[in-house]
């Protein structure tokens, strides 16, 4: 039975999966394998397990693979954007989680049991993400939470930042290497701003001093944690010199926390990712819908792969969330990258890139037991998830399915009409008339 009430968000589920091909990713694959899951995690791998009063699932001639991980999304929230600034790291993804978006729900009906919900790429450094655990049914954001990530942030190269702000605001950055200057700029005055509160702190050691401490500003504070090291970059990028530029701008500053997104010319400037960055979030087959991101590759996600770079594959969005297997799919149709690297890319990979793996991301004992059940194998264009389970809890069954999963809306209840309240003062005299379909027409002209 699917759980939906709110109280249930916070569970840990404890269930049986017997008889399952269990695609581990970080341990081969399993035939003929049994999981139990106690209180959220993995508690044993192995052939013939037995529980007391436990749901047991029988998974004979389907395929149990980890929760897939989507690195790249702007699922389940109610803003995208902060774009008044080129550098707006004092705002915070967690502030808009909407948990009754029905995008997390079909997340979890095609097996993603995470996603990075990312702010937008208006900023050359925009705001802090937050990583989401798709723990459908509450209308508490703070249940969606993966409380155990690390923090990251969002920065944005190319026509993004340079057409929001330069040619439409008229600020800086107009170019790339505008870009580049700001991002420059700002972790320097962040060093000034961590060099001022070391001079307090230096001070309030001096017996009898009373120094005036300064002023506390969460823009600089975060980017001061940047350079600290506590704060995981994750960059929208596309053309292979921005991409190489800000892997020397952050060389310059000492900062290896680094993941690049969309990378669409990664495969360009493959063995530098490798050695300088945490790894490239890849779409498969995503090019050309614009101008900087003319040039690309079906097989960008192999080439980075074979290169050593800890690669992902991404949606960025709420309908391609849905078909992340199929999209990793298409690395193997293309690059001929064996189950396991393929696998690795929606799942272990992104693990890694969100500082996560430790704790998802493959199916080994004392991880958390996201986890989801296949018909066929689900590099397979036949294949179609069954199950979903987040922290063992299952939040979706194909066969208890309904046809219409919101929260809060129902498709079928009638929408009360709408009157507008004419005040006293008369300014809205009238204005009922046109939300009349009577009144509407007389403008319907069919010249």
């Amino acid at each position: 039975m699917l759980c939906f009430i709110a109280q249930a968000q916070t569970q840990k589920g404890t269930v049986l999966i017997k008889n399952a091909t269990v695609l581990t990713v970080t341990n081969g694959t399993l035939e003929n394998t049994d999981v139990l899951v106690e209180n959220g995690i993995i508690k044993r791998i192995g052939s013939n397990l037995t529980a007391s009063n436990v749901e047991t699932i029988d998974a004979s001639g389907k395929y149990l693979m980890p929760g897939i991980i989507d690195a790249h999304s702007h699922v389940a929230l109610d803003a995208v954007n902060e774009a008044t600034s080129p550098i707006t790291s004092e705002v915070k993804m967690a502030d808009v989680v909407n948990p009754y978006d029905i995008g997390i729900y079909r997340a979890l009906a095609g097996g993603v049991t995470i996603s990075h919900a990312m702010h937008g790429s208006a900023n050359a450094i925009g705001g802090e993400n937050i990583t989401l655990k798709h723990r459908y049914g509450s209308g508490n954001p703070e249940n969606l939470f993966m409380k155990e990530a690390p923090r990251t942030i969002k920065f944005a190269l190319g026509e993004n930042p340079t057409r929001v702000h330069g040619r439409g605001n008229g600020n800086q950055p107009r170019t790339r290497m505008g870009v580049e200057a700001v991002i420059r700029n700002g972790f320097n005055e962040a060093i000034q701003y961590q060099k001022a509160w070391k001079a307090y702190e230096d001070a309030k050691k001096v017996k009898g001093a009373t120094p005036i401490p300064p002023k506390y500003d969460t823009r600089l504070q975060t980017l001061a944690d940047i350079l600290d090291g506590k704060v995981i970059i994750h960059c929208h990028s596309y053309r292979a010199d921005e991409i190489y530029a800000l892997i020397n701008t952050c060389r310059e500053f000492g900062i290896t926390n680094i993941v690049f997104s969309h990378v669409n010319e990664g495969f360009k400037v493959a063995p530098e990712l490798a050695e300088y960055t945490m790894g490239a979030s890849v779409f498969a087959d995503w090019w050309a819908y614009k101008f900087e991101v003319y040039y690309s590759t079906a097989y960008n996600a192999a080439i980075l792969t074979e290169n050593g770079v800890i690669t992902s594959i991404n949606s960025d969005s709420g309908e391609l969330i849905r078909h992340l297997y199929h999209e990793a799919g298409k690395a193997q149709r293309y690059g001929e990258l064996d189950d396991e690297q393929t696998l690795a890319l929606i799942t272990i990979n992104p693990a890694k890139q969100l500082g996560i793996a430790d704790k998802v991301g493959s199916i080994e004992e004392g991880k958390q037991a996201d986890l989801v059940i296949f018909n066929e194998h689900p590099l397979s264009v036949y294949a179609i998830p069954q199950m979903t389970f987040v922290d063992g809890v299952k939040y979706f069954d194909i066969n208890d399915d309904n046809d219409d999963m919101r929260l809060k809306v129902s498709a079928a209840e009638t929408v009360e009409p709408i009157f507008l309240k004419e005040h006293d003062h008369k300014c809205m005299h009238g204005v009922d008339f046109f939300f009349t379909n009577f009144g509407r027409n007389l403008f319907d002209h069919s010249h």
